[in-house]
């Protein structure tokens, strides 16, 4: 029998197959995670709303057949909501003042695939920043380097995993705050296609399909068969990608055939790169030549710097609309000390500038109809036959949060879409489309390279570096 020190260091698919076994108990596993945080967290700052008597109640229930029953989880304390638990987005303008009073479409997936949340984890303000130090709740620190940080916004729920808190945790990402936390923690980090896993009821999107819901994970398996657990539109969605042909855990170990890969070691910005990051690339391009795939080396045709103009002006929108959405909801007039000086100074930016049309324009505003028609115009003229390129030729697209009456997400200028636009009734309205922008290099954001990775495969040891947390 498995004992339960081992069992910090599977992944969630193989302690799910210990609880179909019965070699381990739901409860036993909801004990061992909690037993790892009252041990860890006073020195990485992981988690800061403890939710063991719900986790322990869940665990003694039935769990059905889902792929990950009896599985302990975290809930990042962004976007998603559950039921009966305070939220507060890292954000002392939130903090003591929301309880959702039901649960995340996600959440309830989560949930049916029997997942046993058992905390929620730190994030900065409102996900903005690309490391862990909201003042709310103070800095989270890598487990690897507990000096070093587990970059943002999903700082916390990477650095339980990566401490052996838990297999995996949710996490989402706007501008890559899956991907930097996974990388910084030694984990695996998949952002998917907008839209892929619901951001319902609470909204019909955010940022232009910016924002999306996953996971951090110990193992690529386990990405994939969580995804297959939580993907999907619900009803009110305003768009949803194609489904996939077959399930993503098929996918894992698929032959992929020989593929040709482009290796970009030039930042579009021309900021300078670490050798330590320029090695890694390059090591895995010559492993994927090991393989048999092709590389070509090629940097993408674009103005990094107007790039990243514009995705400032994005997320500037993105957080006014944020801050802007919660003042509505909750009936409060956002005040300056609720804030920290970087969120307050981008919020006041937003309002002066205002380029999502957040605080003036509403949907009817003439910006924001002047591009929703000539969206509609591009698609009539096509008879909905190319939808893409209809979307495309508009130049920008605006859609808008289903949350309440005037709110909408940030413009954001469109390089490529791609999606089902999908046209009802007789107006032709728009009810899908998505962003795709070029790939971007990112830096370690604080604190240089790091000198530890985690371990390769869910089943191995972990290093002295980590059992010195334990």
């Amino acid at each position: 029998m498995t004992t339960l020190p081992d069992l910090a260091w599977l992944d969630g698919l193989a302690l799910a197959d210990l609880v179909r076994k019965k070699e381990v108990s739901p409860l036993e596993l909801v004990e061992a995670t909690i037993a790892r945080i009252e041990a860890l967290n006073p020195t990485l700052n992981a988690v800061i709303t403890p939710m063991y008597d719900e986790a322990r109640a869940t665990a003694k229930q039935p769990l059905g057949d889902g792929a990950f029953a009896g599985v302990p989880f975290l809930l990042k304390d962004l976007v998603a909501e559950y039921a009966g638990v305070p939220m507060a987005e890292g954000s002392n303008f939130l903090k003591g003042r929301y309880t959702p009073d039901q649960d995340s479409e996600l959440v309830v997936r989560q949930k049916a695939a029997g997942l046993i949340i058992v905390a929620k984890t730190n994030t900065p303000e409102f996900g903005l920043l690309p490391t862990t130090e909201p003042t709310a709740f103070g800095a989270t620190h890598n487990p690897w380097d507990t000096t070093r940080t587990p970059a943002g916004s999903s700082g916390g729920a990477a650095a339980a995993v990566a401490a052996g808190i838990a297999p995996m945790a949710h996490a989402n990402d706007g501008g890559g705050s899956i991907r930097m936390p996974a990388s910084c923690c030694g984990l695996f980090g998949l952002k998917p296609t907008r839209a892929r896993n619901t951001l319902g009821p609470a909204y019909g999107e955010a940022g232009c399909g910016l924002a999306a819901e996953h996971a951090v994970t110990r193992s690529v398996r386990d990405s994939a068969a969580l995804l297959d657990a939580t993907s999907g539109p619900m009803t009110g969605d305003p768009y949803y990608p194609t489904p996939p042909g077959r399930p993503y855990l098929e996918e894992v170990g698929a032959d992929p055939g020989r593929l040709t890969i482009a290796l970009n070691t030039i930042p579009l910005t021309g900021a300078e790169v670490h050798p330590d990051c320029r090695r890694a690339a390059e090591k895995t391009a010559s492993l994927c030549a090991d393989l048999g795939h092709e590389i070509v080396e090629a940097t993408p045709d674009v103005d990094g710097m107007q790039m990243v103009k514009r995705f400032g002006d994005a997320w500037t929108g993105f957080l006014g609309w944020a801050i802007a959405d919660w003042e509505r909801r909750l009936d409060l007039t956002a005040k300056e000390e609720d804030f920290e000086p970087a969120t307050w100074a981008t919020y006041l930016h937003a309002k002066k500038t205002d380029h999502g049309g957040v605080f003036d324009g509403g949907p009817g505003s003439a910006f924001a109809e002047s591009r929703r028609r000539s969206i509609l115009r591009q698609i009539r003229r096509h008879d909905n036959a190319d939808a893409n390129s209809a979307a495309g030729s508009a130049g920008l697209l605006r859609v808008f949060a289903r949350r309440s009456p005037g709110l909408r997400s940030a413009a954001v200028p469109v390089h490529r879409l791609h999606a089902d636009v999908q046209c009802h009734g007789p107006a032709g309205d728009v009810a899908a489309a998505a962003l795709e922008r070029p790939g971007t290099a990112h830096r370690c954001p604080r604190g240089g390279p790091l000198r530890r990775r985690s371990d390769a495969l869910p089943h191995r040891r972990p290093t002295r570096s980590r059992q010195a947390l334990d």
